[in-house]
């Protein structure tokens, strides 16, 4: 196709708030209209017609990330009871493999033979969408309850494997949320699990009993709050269930016993509005983390349940500067993790107060591993940076000693070849905005400006860490410099840093994003011909925004899977997850946050002005951002916009909001993005990499 398709308009009109909003491609909501699916085919076509003269780059970009890849990598085994758990990727394998071992130290497991659990390449259709999640084993070690799904939405399917017999079991029940909703009890004759409403909200816990028919489970609770959620876990020491309804703002928790089923579900503590909470559970005493007098939450212990906050003593001092965010209460040490100083940090209890651990490098991620036995006395710990490839160390809880585990394998790698930075930008009310960058060592040898692409998301309280990536080298051996924004509406600096990027403060998000690609620019970092902008779901919000606001900054922007329709999906109530967004962004059926959600809109406020390269992506079976808001967006976009530059929108019939599955297939349109991106900025491309920086 020499000329992208052109969308048809029908009028349509909302009104409210005695305001009219014209929506000329409201039609494209429409999924069972055969136009819809035409307009899709062709807005498809258009983008193959585009990308395929960079076929060539794209091919080299993907060769040269699989070439990174390690063919057979096996994660650290993780100890429970008996057995040491793991997962595996062989080569040339989509998806993963798990496998355990029979042992009691980890030092035997060399000599001991492997049990293959599960491969996921078995149940992988070709072509067709795959997503296992979710695994659980049971208590006595038989049976392999895990969540699989095929269409990309959040809506899976309960399957079980009984390991002694490696057979499947008749047992299967759809509809299960993809996280945080599967858990055993300990008799491993009942299996818990959460199920979605119509609009894909998880809302009912039920009891399974194993062998029998799905028509006969339980229903044990239902969150009748369509603004709530429900989560399920487990206490690290398998005593409770913890049933968690929560929004944004507030939680409620309710308590099973593991074990003794004739003891009544109770609520930990009764919801209170602003009020978040999450509870664990060692030696006959409770644990709480709470934001309920302090905004950084604070460690809490209570001796019984029902609780109540006034019976519940501080466990540590509160520091304003520790933002805690999850806790573990191993048999030998409780370890508490969370941030500080715009990083993750990790902290172990003793003696009355939090000690930091200790880290290698200024710019880093931490987090814990996987650790499912509380008496273990080594934990898992999980370590990364721009410059260090993911790392497991083994925390011994007893001398507070760290040793490295494992670390991950990348090929034709060299660290020393590049070099990370923190730098802060500052915002329109003064506020310092963190930066985290990663370069080239040799391309900042030379003079500025340099061919930069700057990240950002910026919502849900949700950070972007300092991650390494080995699908980043090609661009950074190419000379691009990589950078990430870490605006408002995210938590790097804490709750109030969340507080401040949401509802009728979201503007900041976006305002600090241009603020920090100003800087970028005024220190001769890039210019606008070499700066390109990438953010997905609620990034592609972010990057929609920018568009709009700031189009003259940015050579070249690439929202995935973007939520810019925002007034019109917040307004509506049968879209999946609408109620459950009314606490990040407003509800707009009230005047004051409508009337601030179209000010910033990306779909409203498209303009009859230039507008920079863009590259679009969405899903057809996308749960969480409908297909039809990209669509709508790229057809005003192509409309309105008054410049020449190219516009595509790739619509993956098969999948939802992550993209295709495969590691290989995500690893081919990552690769078909920077291809796009890297050609916008007008930058030469050499195998040898010895032709760097624009031309």
């Amino acid at each position: 196709m020499l000329h992208p398709p052109k969308a048809r308009k029908i009028p349509h009109t909302h009104h409210l708030h005695g305001d009219t909003r014209l929506d000329e491609y409201y039609w494209l909501r429409e999924r069972d209209n055969p136009e819809v699916l035409r307009y899709l085919d062709e807005e498809n076509d258009y983008f193959r017609s585009i990308m395929q003269p960079l076929e060539p780059l794209t091919e080299e970009l993907f060769e040269e990330m699989c070439s990174h890849i390690v063919d057979n990598d096996v994660e650290v085994p993780v100890q429970d009871g008996p057995f040491f758990y793991y997962r595996c990727m062989v080569a040339k394998k989509e998806y993963p493999v798990y496998a355990r071992k029979r042992a009691q130290t980890r030092e035997e497991l060399d000599k001991c033979p492997e049990e293959i659990m599960l491969d996921v390449n078995t149940l992988a259709n070709t072509g067709e969408f795959l997503s296992v999640s979710l695994y659980r084993i049971s208590p006595d070690h038989r049976y392999l309850a895990f969540l699989e799904n095929h269409d990309g939405t959040d809506r899976y399917t309960l399957r079980i494997k009984d390991l002694h017999t490696g057979e499947f079991l008749d047992d299967q029940i759809s509809n299960i949320f993809i996280e945080q909703s599967l858990e055993w009890d300990n008799s491993r004759q009942f299996i818990y699990y959460i199920t979605v409403d119509e609009t894909q909200r998880p809302f009912r816990l039920w009891q399974h009993q194993i062998g029998f028919p799905a028509s006969e489970d339980v229903l044990v609770y239902e969150e009748s709050d369509s603004t709530y959620t429900l989560a399920l876990t487990k206490s690290l020491d398998r005593q409770y269930l913890f049933i968690t309804s929560h929004n944004k703002n507030t939680s409620e928790v309710r308590l099973i016993n593991a074990t003794d089923h004739e003891q009544p579900i109770a609520i930990f503590w009764a919801r209170e509005p602003g009020v978040l909470y999450s509870v664990e559970h060692r030696d006959n005493e409770f644990l709480v983390l709470t934001n309920r007098q302090r905004p950084n939450f604070e460690l809490l212990k209570c001796s019984e349940y029902p609780s109540s906050p006034a019976s519940c003593q501080p466990l540590v001092p509160y520091h304003d500067s520790q933002y805690l965010k999850h806790m573990y209460p191993f048999q030998n040490g409780l370890i508490l993790t969370g941030r500080e100083n715009s990083l993750t940090q990790m902290w172990i209890y003793g003696q009355g107060e939090l000690q930091p651990l200790l880290w290698p490098e200024t710019l880093h991620y931490v987090k814990m591993g996987i650790n499912v036995d509380a008496k273990s006395d080594e934990v898992l710990v999980h370590y990364e940076s721009f410059l260090t490839p993911p790392r497991t160390y083994g925390l011994n809880l007893i001398n507070k000693k760290m040793r490295i585990l494992r670390q991950q394998e990348v090929p034709g790698f060299n660290p020393t070849l590049y070099e990370q930075k923190r730098d802060w930008a500052t915002a329109e009310d003064g506020t310092k905005i963190p930066i985290s960058m990663v370069y080239l060592r040799q391309e900042l040898t030379k003079n500025g400006p340099h061919p930069l692409i700057l990240y950002g998301y910026g919502a849900y309280g949700f950070s972007m860490e300092p991650f390494f990536a080995s699908s980043r080298l090609p661009l950074l051996d190419r000379g691009i410099v990589m950078v990430t924004a870490h605006v408002r509406g995210g938590d790097e600096q804490g709750r109030w840093w969340y507080d401040q990027g949401k509802l009728m403060n979201k503007r900041n998000t976006f305002s600090d994003f241009i603020r920090v690609a100003q800087h970028l620019i005024a220190n001769n970092w890039t210019a606008p011909r070499y700066l390109a902008a990438r953010g997905r779901s609620a990034g592609g919000l972010l990057m929609g925004a920018v568009l709009n606001m700031a189009s003259d900054l940015f050579q070249v922007v690439a929202p995935g899977v973007p939520f810019v329709d925002v007034v019109s999906t917040m307004l509506d109530v049968n879209i999946p997850l609408t109620t459950l967004e009314w606490d990040e962004w407003g509800d707009p059926h009230q005047p004051k946050p409508y009337f601030y959600i179209k000010s910033y809109s990306p779909y409203d406020n498209v303009a009859y002005q230039p507008y920079p390269h863009i590259y679009m992506y969405a899903g057809l079976n996308d749960p969480r951002v409908g297909y039809f808001e990209p669509a709508k967006f790229a057809a005003r976009l192509r409309d309105r916009k008054t410049d020449d530059h190219i516009l595509v929108l790739k619509t993956n019939l098969g999948a939802g909001h992550m993209g295709s599955s495969g590691r290989y297939a995500q690893l081919r349109e990552l690769a078909e993005e920077y291809a796009f991106i890297f050609d916008k900025l007008g930058l030469k491309s050499v195998i040898a990499h010895d032709g760097l920086g624009p031309d």
